[in-house]
């Protein structure tokens, strides 16, 4: 990487990847079907692996299919949307095709999903403590006494000051910080092994943010999960993950581990980003714009390398091809024809 792009703040530490991945996404595609049109292919061949105690950053615009790869991880896709290709993996077990009711049994132990917008995903009406509770009785039958005293010790442990209180209060009465330790509190419920977190930080402002990674970021430590983190935020992912993958309009560019990334990115995709990434020593003036906008899917003349056509190192001949994911190095891949 030039000179010019100074380094993002980076996460301490990484998980070694030296074991059987918990998950495993290999050549994943997702298409969305229409009566009377053709399909869109949403994800294209995305491949994927955390380790256990690993946090890992799926980077890019909006537009991207980064919310399309997280509830195809928890088989939350829509009836419009269908997996034609790939596997999907975890511990080993194959869940592509895999029923209703055991990807409800895995919601409700293995995996969790912490979304973008609290307040729409938790119930108006109910206190967030009822609701914790019946998510507690839900996943282990338990009296109520019981699940009472183990909703308010997670609440205590995201961090939420008088529990008691706070249990009896809608979701409308809490503020946004509040709101999503209720939902962190919530993915907790099943102990899962994987937690998945879509934009968690959303509409938050920046000191509770802070507030909200740093307890994920405990979570992860003392619970030994891994985290998948959706963000179209590049320095927050750089500074609280363990490594990054970069998605464009389905596909994965690249993938590396961070200080690998910040300080040699191949793609040129992955160059802009960080070029267009507040950071130490850079002002505003200096920011430089992504070229071009993310690819309409739906076009008839996609190429088959989606970033093509804002690619100023694409080479003519190979544009009706789509680079594939090639190891550079001992932790880095990357997608393309000409790399930097």
């Amino acid at each position: 990487m030039s000179s010019s792009a100074s380094p993002l703040p980076t996460a301490a530490g990484s998980a070694g990847a030296t074991t059987a991945p918990l998950l495993d996404v290999d050549g994943l595609n997702v298409e969305f079907r229409r009566r009377g049109a053709p399909p869109v292919k949403v994800l294209d061949g995305l491949s994927l692996q955390l380790q256990a105690g690993e946090s890992v950053a799926l980077v890019g615009e909006s537009g991207s299919g980064k919310s399309v790869a997280a509830l195809a991880l928890l088989g939350l896709l829509p009836p419009t949307a269908h997996i034609d290709a790939g596997s999907l993996r975890l511990d080993g077990r194959e869940l592509r095709g895999a029923p209703a009711a055991q990807w409800q049994a895995l919601r409700g132990s293995s995996l969790s999903m912490i979304f973008q917008n609290p307040r729409r995903a938790l119930h108006p009406l109910l206190p967030v403590g009822r609701q914790l509770e019946h998510a507690l009785q839900a996943r282990r039958a338990r009296p109520a006494a019981q699940a009472r005293r183990d909703a308010l010790a997670l609440l205590a442990q995201v961090g939420i000051a008088d529990a008691e209180q706070r249990w009896r209060a809608l979701p409308g009465e809490l503020s946004g910080g509040l709101c999503q330790r209720v939902m962190i509190a919530l993915a907790l419920s099943g102990e899962p092994r994987l937690l998945v977190a879509d934009e968690p930080t959303t509409g938050l402002d920046v000191r509770t943010q802070a507030g909200v990674m740093d307890l994920l970021g405990r979570l992860v430590r003392e619970r030994g999960m891994a985290l998948l983190l959706i963000t179209h935020d590049l320095a927050l992912a750089a500074s609280r993950c363990d490594r990054i993958a970069v998605l464009h309009a389905g596909q994965l560019l690249e993938d590396a581990p961070v200080p690998r990334l910040l300080a040699a990115a191949a793609h040129p995709y992955t160059r802009h980003l960080i070029a267009a990434t507040p950071r130490p020593g850079v002002t505003l003036a200096g920011l430089q714009a992504v070229p071009g906008r993310v690819p309409d899917l739906d076009r008839a003349d996609l190429p088959a390398c989606r970033f093509a056509d804002r690619c100023e190192r694409r080479l003519a001949q190979r544009c009706d091809a789509r680079p594939p994911l090639a190891l550079r190095g001992d932790e880095q891949r990357v997608a393309c024809w000409n790399p930097c």
